[in-house]
């Protein structure tokens, strides 16, 4: 299963990067590869919703429906798939103050398996998940950083 690790240093302070990610309804009007996320189920620190992604380079929608831990004491957000597309999607995003600014990080496990396509297919998700997930930093970063 793949695992993938990004992080981004934003100049802004910790308490809004953290307060535009744990925003996660708000992604589409500005993340151009989240076409939606629903609201299902909210209880305290557990956010569930149904996500809609694009793939622009297949011309593919993926549907999943995820659960977010927040973990305010320790800005730390936990999230996994319940069900969905992909065949596993878990991980974690985490914020650390870091040079008068906020280190965003991000980690992934996911597995995502087309049955009539061999590794070379494989890669090239791999290389879309890295792609993605770096445009989530960027957005994340330009929002935080225009406030």
């Amino acid at each position: 299963m793949p695992e993938v690790d990004v992080s981004i240093w934003i100049a802004a302070p910790l308490e809004r990067v953290y307060a535009i990610a744990k925003d996660s309804r708000s992604f589409p009007e500005f993340m151009k590869d989240v076409k939606s996320v629903t609201p299902v189920e909210e209880d305290g620190s557990r956010f569930v919703a149904d996500w809609v992604g694009l793939i622009p380079q297949f011309r593919l929608k993926l549907r999943w429906r995820q659960e977010d831990l927040w973990d305010d004491a320790a800005r730390v957000c936990r999230f996994r798939q319940l069900k969905g597309d992909y065949d596993k999607l878990e991980g974690a995003w985490t914020f650390t103050e870091e040079n008068g600014g906020t280190r965003f990080a991000t980690h992934l496990d996911y597995e995502y398996n087309v049955p009539t396509l061999g590794p070379l297919v494989k890669k090239v998700i791999y290389s879309i998940v890295v792609k993605n997930l770096d445009g989530i930093n960027q957005a994340i970063k330009a929002r935080a950083e225009a406030e």
